[in-house]
């Protein structure tokens, strides 16, 4: 992303002075999560890349990564994030380049407070911000790195400056220009503080569709654990289990799935396929039957099994 110059400079601190509105730092201690947090954090093993003109997202992911013990660095990343035309990278290539590494990117909501959260839980987050003016955006990712409540600073590598310190409302305007995106990664079967299902299996789905059957199986498996009423969680696993030739966990899954929906044609679908791929043919009829019965409204693609069966009959 760009660079800011002295021109730069000039503009953030006009529209910090400019501000109007109550941002978010303002009332922080007014909120619950807060009162519990350390009052300084500084996570000093998080390592330090400077990036080059244009790109701070690259620089950005590899020190994220590195924090997780992969041997990353900028350059390796450049092709898989940098957008020459928009000279600079997309949420959504980095967050694609994570799933790569088969690492779990886990974006946040736009709440301040817990992005402080995840810096007292140990975890660095990657900020997306807007350096310049609303009708000139100057885009920037950082990575904020710890925090003061009692100076009210953060504390972020950004650019070619490690541990550069902002004031909270600087820094909150800035970020607020990038729509609060945060977001912060993760070893698959490990958790931000406070993780909620929805955004977590969202991400574990990416690293499905990356290609990244392992680490999708370890994270699928950590949620069915932490939330085992969630049927998304079992039908992911169940579902990895199977495409890496597991048949035997994957019809557990499936069967995990069932005690949460009953009525659920894909599990009863998947479930006769993992059994009919153990060449259990026998225990497999029911749940294809019923899979095939419950296609009149939930989708003809539920009717194969079925027919797999019957064929195997002949």
């Amino acid at each position: 992303m760009r660079q800011a110059g002295w021109s730069l400079v000039i503009a953030a601190s006009f529209l910090t002075g400019c501000a109007t509105g109550t941002l978010q730092y303002e009332q922080l201690s007014a909120e619950p999560a807060v009162t519990g947090l350390t009052d300084q954090v500084l996570l000093h093993e998080i390592p330090f890349f400077p990036q080059e003109a244009y790109q701070c997202g690259p620089a950005s992911l590899a020190m994220l990564m590195s924090h997780q013990g992969k041997s990353v660095q900028p350059s390796e990343l450049v092709d898989q994030v940098f957008i020459e035309s928009r000279q600079g990278s997309l949420k959504a290539e980095m967050q694609a380049a994570t799933r790569r590494q088969g690492l779990l990117p886990y974006v946040h909501d736009t709440r301040f407070s817990t992005l402080l959260e995840q810096l007292d839980a140990g975890h660095p987050v990657l900020v997306f911000q807007n350096l310049g003016f609303g009708f000139y955006p100057v885009w920037h990712y950082a990575v904020v790195i710890g925090y003061d409540l009692n100076e009210e600073t953060m504390v972020l590598h950004s650019g070619t400056t490690a541990g550069l310190e902002r004031d909270f409302k600087r820094f909150e305007l800035e970020w607020r220009g990038g729509d609060y995106w945060a977001m912060t990664m993760h070893r698959p079967g490990k958790f931000p503080r406070n993780a909620e299902p929805t955004p977590y299996l969202e991400a574990t789905a990416g690293l499905e569709q990356a290609g990244q059957f392992e680490a999708a199986a370890l994270a699928y498996q950590a949620a069915s654990e932490r939330w085992p009423d969630q049927l998304i969680a079992w039908m992911g696993l169940g579902n990895v289990r199977y495409r890496q030739q597991k048949f035997e966990d994957a019809q557990h899954a499936y069967q995990q799935a069932l005690t949460l929906n009953v009525d659920s044609a894909a599990a009863h679908h998947n479930l006769a396929w993992a059994l009919m791929r153990q060449q259990d043919f026998d225990a497999a009829y029911e749940p294809a039957r019923t899979a095939n019965r419950l296609a009149d409204e939930q989708g003809d693609r539920y009717r194969s099994a079925l027919h797999a069966w019957l064929e195997n009959q002949k």
